[in-house]
């Protein structure tokens, strides 16, 4: 056990001195507000607080400050109504046009390794715009036209970012998957949109081992009949042969078809599709959700700018794949003139250092991870600054899953001390976030510093009443720019009104439970459809992971709350054991005692069961709702999809446990 690393939550780890609040960009945004709109901002809370309840004239400030490339709007908003509000309504701009706005000739616009391409490469924004030139000019030859499909089944590359801004600059729409998506995965979220155009790679390279994925692009060329060409890139084997495919050739082919094009952009309107992401699809269809160019420019612009504080010359990298909204999130840092850093593969491989060193090599400013591979470093007794030059991160962010408070200490002792660390939540949903960082704010452990600019987030209670200092359902009251724009195939909107405002009509319900305090920082506990309830208590699964997750012993956890045939409430605690360690009498006790000493009596779970491993989606999250579907009897059709899971051999288990429950 490790007790002694227990802090509790709230603990003050840090705070920005004066300069760093004099210079941060939120500052001078706050003070050119006030100097251009009367106001007597002070402080962030009064600047949020703003953006909020003047919503309109809000958003209206950042259009005027950001100095958009549109053509002028009609109304800012037409109503606050959810679903239907529609913004900036009249205009007319194109997304990749901003993100290629501050390029600068001959200075990195990307930096790029791979287990594949282990050296770290360099693209400058003067190559990038040749690239995306080039490549829009073939998207246009092979017959691509506003509003069609472009999809990519390639990782973390160039390649992908040329794509997703050549296929924007002409009004096309993108779709992306990483190629450790198994077939059907893929099949099911590409189907439903009919692509035109299929990018793909020949295979990857994961934790030293190679995957060749030409037997899946050969599958998607059959399955998806809408797909006329196919643009092969040949990335694990640079031979790979492109004929066994049909209409297909490589990726040189393709550029070449637009070399020496002129870089142009389709202005479309503000609602215009821009790219489609998809829910995980555990239990079911994925859903195709529609972001539009003006929606996803102007919020992505805003938070890069604002809560991350990028500018020009900012070095920005975030562990992601193409399959996670995080991929769209880091693109989004070209808008504020962001140098990207792109990587392919495992991050622990073959290593835990492997991307201490990358921040070394490139001099990363804003470093994003997941909480999961933090909590990793600091279980395994990392400590990266010891070896690597780290001062140069300026900003860390943490998603996925919640960062425990130990989590949080461990940055500012094995990282950085002088790190602005922004725990934040959002989703795919939105391709935002809704509580996160800002950098003129203190830092407390296992906490996030505050709901963002535009994002009027609250708890509720099941009577619609705001809390403070209480869990509740996090909802959103008021609209945002880049709320869906609708889910491909669901015409009549009865699928978008029942992900979201089914429970609250006219309020967005985003299914996390959250705990907003009195000084305006923001826990989250777990989703709110798997929280625990015991005895009339509701409880976040959050919680007990970080407690139990705190034993040397437990590498991973799962829990479940679950109705049993007797009508009995029943909680069993799954725990992925440390290797060499085995669950007997002495680890379950501790547990227990553990649980009972940092939590309550209530959260003690009613059995323990050691396991191989905890299921995951496809973006890192523990499917807490598929295995509680499982235990509770759903065929295991209706209650997992094992395509939607990272690990699907890890279900055995559960199934297992389930026929143990049963007999």
């Amino acid at each position: 056990m490790r007790d002694d690393t227990m802090i509790e939550e709230g603990t003050l780890l840090w705070e920005p001195d004066a300069r760093r609040i004099d210079e941060a960009n939120i500052t001078r945004f706050m003070r050119w507000l006030n100097d251009t709109r009367g106001l007597d901002l002070s402080d962030y809370d009064a600047l949020w607080r703003w953006s909020t309840e003047h919503l309109e004239d809000f958003w209206a400030a950042a259009w005027e400050y950001f100095d958009f490339k549109a053509t002028p709007y009609e109304q800012v908003l037409t109503t606050r109504e959810m679903p239907g509000a529609e913004w900036f309504t009249g205009s007319r701009l194109n997304w990749a046009e901003h993100a290629l706005r501050h390029a600068d000739g001959n200075k990195p616009a990307l930096y790029h390794c791979s287990e594949v391409r282990e050296t770290t490469g360099t693209v400058t924004w003067r190559e990038l715009q040749e690239q995306v030139a080039a490549a829009a000019e073939a998207l246009r030859q092979l017959g691509v036209e506003r509003g069609d499909r472009v999809v990519a089944y390639m990782p973390n590359i160039p390649e992908a970012i040329v794509g997703v801004l050549a296929t924007a600059s002409i009004g096309a729409i993108w779709s992306s998957c990483s190629p450790d998506f198994g077939t059907p995965s893929v099949v099911d979220r590409f189907s439903q949109i009919e692509p035109k155009v299929l990018l793909a790679v020949d295979g990857y390279r994961y934790n030293g081992k190679a995957f060749d994925r030409m037997a899946v692009v050969e599958h998607l060329q059959s399955t998806l009949p809408s797909v006329e060409h196919t643009v092969l890139l040949p990335y694990l084997d640079g031979n790979a042969d492109p004929s066994r495919l049909t209409r297909t050739e490589t990726w040189d082919q393709f550029l070449a078809r637009g070399a020496g094009a002129a870089l142009r952009f389709e202005p479309v309107p503000f609602d215009h599709p821009l790219w489609v992401l998809y829910s995980s699809g555990t239990t079911g269809m994925p859903k195709a959700i529609v972001h539009g160019h003006g929606g996803i420019t102007v919020q992505h612009t805003l938070a890069g700018h604002l809560h991350s504080n990028v500018s020009p010359g900012d070095v920005c990298f975030w562990f992601t794949t193409t399959g996670w909204m995080m991929w769209n999130a880091l693109t989004g840092m070209l808008l504020n003139g962001g140098t990207l850093v792109l990587y392919d593969g495992n991050p622990a491989y073959p290593d835990m250092d492997r991307l201490w060193r990358l921040c070394e090599e490139v001099k990363i400013t804003q470093m994003g991870i997941s909480a999961a591979f933090l909590t990793a470093c600091m279980k395994a007794g990392r400590r990266p600054r010891d070896h690597y030059d780290l001062t140069h991160i300026r900003g860390m962010g943490a998603t996925g899953s919640p960062l425990p408070p130990e989590g949080f200490q461990w940055v500012y002792d094995a990282v950085n001390p002088d790190v602005h660390l922004a725990s934040s939540s959002g989703g795919t949903d939105v391709c935002a976030g809704f509580v996160g960082g800002v950098s003129t704010l203190p830092v407390r452990a296992g906490e996030m510093q505050a709901r963002l600019l535009g994002a009027s987030v609250e708890s509720w209670d099941d009577d619609g009443h705001a809390l403070i200092d209480a869990v509740g359902e996090m909802v959103i009251t008021r609209p945002m720019p880049s709320m869906p724009l609708f889910f491909w195939g669901d015409d009549d909107g009865s699928r978008y009104r029942e992900s979201y405002f089914e429970m609250f009509p006219g309020i967005w319900r985003h299914g996390d439970f959250i705990k907003i305090t009195s000084r305006g920082t923001c826990i989250i506990y777990g989703r709110s459809d798997s929280t625990l309830n015991r005895y009339g208590v509701r409880m976040g699964t959050a919680e007990i992971y970080r407690v139990v997750e705190d034993l040397d012993a437990v590498q991973d956890s799962l829990v479940v709350n679950i109705e049993r045939g007797d009508g009995q409430l029943y909680m069993p605690l799954f725990v992925v054991l440390a290797d060499g360690t085995a669950l007997d009498e002495a680890l379950e006790k501790a547990i227990r005692d553990k649980v009972r000493r940092d939590l309550s009596p209530r959260h003690v779970p009613d059995a323990i069961v050691a396991v191989d491993g905890v299921p995951r989606t496809l973006s890192g999250k523990k499917m807490e709702v598929p295995v509680k579907k499982l235990l509770l009897g759903y065929p295991e059709e209706k209650a997992v999809s094992r395509d939607a899971c990272a690990n699907p051999e890890t279900i055995d288990a559960y199934l297992a446990f389930r026929r143990e429950l049963v007999n």
